[in-house]
């Protein structure tokens, strides 16, 4: 078995998890196959502008090898995230050796809000991408040519994969893994690591409803009432009514100020609503449909099949304890 050499890009104030997540998955597939006598699949580096000890977001500092050479072989470069990202574009000496190495690596993946390295390079430029759900919108703002995408765990687009928010560079790991070595092996590297191979639905983790909060300005009294009236009728004239705007003007502020359309953010708020009563109740799936506003079951499973690629049964199996 030929090695395979991932560098993992990491730069002052990273986010540790962004980094440790993915890290581990591809160490833990190392760790296993070593048990079993055969040779380590992967060789794996952590690289910085300089040498040394890199400060994280967590306080706790991680020790870096200097940038490798074009002499090296690269199979996966992993770009990670956190806030450190906003100090990138001065650091001339990792933009250059990243860009460079783009075009050259077999795969090249952001997690979290290493999006936004690689589209400060022009590297997402056409293509679909996304990042963590509280920047989705800031990312397509200023890289207009990029494809932003806010629901999806992962995207891979040709050589080029990009991670939401934090822990799912371990999903996206996972599937690189799978794509190597195959899926059995990425499935007893989950097991290990106690984590879903391909957890159900896109980015669930996040919540619309503080989304919406954290960008409410002159909707939040709207978002709130909408929050408290899910059952109720939420077409776009009655949105526009309450809001005391011509529907037509209302839709135009709406878009500009949220990043979205006044309809998928009633039916995100009634997904949200519907997988909170799934997870927290008993009730059956049709009083849920009811209650959340869908009209039916029919209706509800629909749409979680299309948000989540999931049944809401199956997604109450999935998080859920039995006794």
């Amino acid at each position: 078995m030929s090695h395979r050499n991932i560098y993992f890009v990491i730069f002052p104030h990273v986010n540790i998890q962004d980094l440790c997540g993915p890290l581990q998955v591809f160490n833990t597939a190392n760790e296993i196959m070593n048990k079993r006598g055969e040779e380590k699949p992967y060789r794996l580096k952590v690289v910085a502008s300089e040498s040394g000890l890199v400060n994280t977001t967590a306080a706790l500092p991680v020790m870096a090898e200097a940038l490798p050479d074009k002499g090296f072989a690269m199979d996966t470069i992993v770009v990670s995230g956190g806030w450190g990202v906003e100090l990138f574009s001065p650091d001339k000496k990792l933009s250059g050796w990243l860009k460079n190495h783009a075009a050259v690596a077999g795969r090249i993946a952001s997690v979290c809000s290493g999006a936004f390295l690689l589209a400060e390079l022009g590297i997402l430029d056409g293509r679909r991408a996304v990042t963590h759900w509280q920047l989705c919108h800031r990312l397509a703002r200023q890289y207009p040519r990029i494809r932003v995408e806010n629901n999806p765990i992962y995207i891979q687009d040709e050589h080029i994969f990009t991670s939401a928010g934090v822990t799912a560079g371990i999903d996206l790991a996972l599937a690189l893994l799978s794509n190597d070595l195959g899926h059995q092996l990425a499935l007893e590297v989950a097991r290990e690591m106690v984590v879903f191979c391909k957890r159900p639905g896109g980015q669930a983790q996040f919540s619309t409803a503080l989304s919406l909060q954290c960008e409410a300005g002159r909707f939040s009294d709207l978002h709130a009432w909408m929050a408290n009236n899910l059952s109720a009728n939420l077409s776009v004239s009655s949105l526009a009514e309450f809001a005391c705007m011509s529907e037509r003007s209302f839709v135009r502020h709406y878009r500009k100020e949220m990043g979205t359309t006044p309809s998928k953010a009633v039916e995100e708020l009634r997904l949200e609503a519907a997988r909170s009563l799934l997870l927290d109740t008993g009730l059956p799936v049709k009083r849920i449909a009811e209650r959340c506003g869908f009209g039916g079951e029919t209706t509800l499973r629909r749409r979680f099949l299309k948000h989540y690629g999931t049944s809401p049964a199956e997604y109450r199996r999935f998080f859920t304890w039995s006794d």
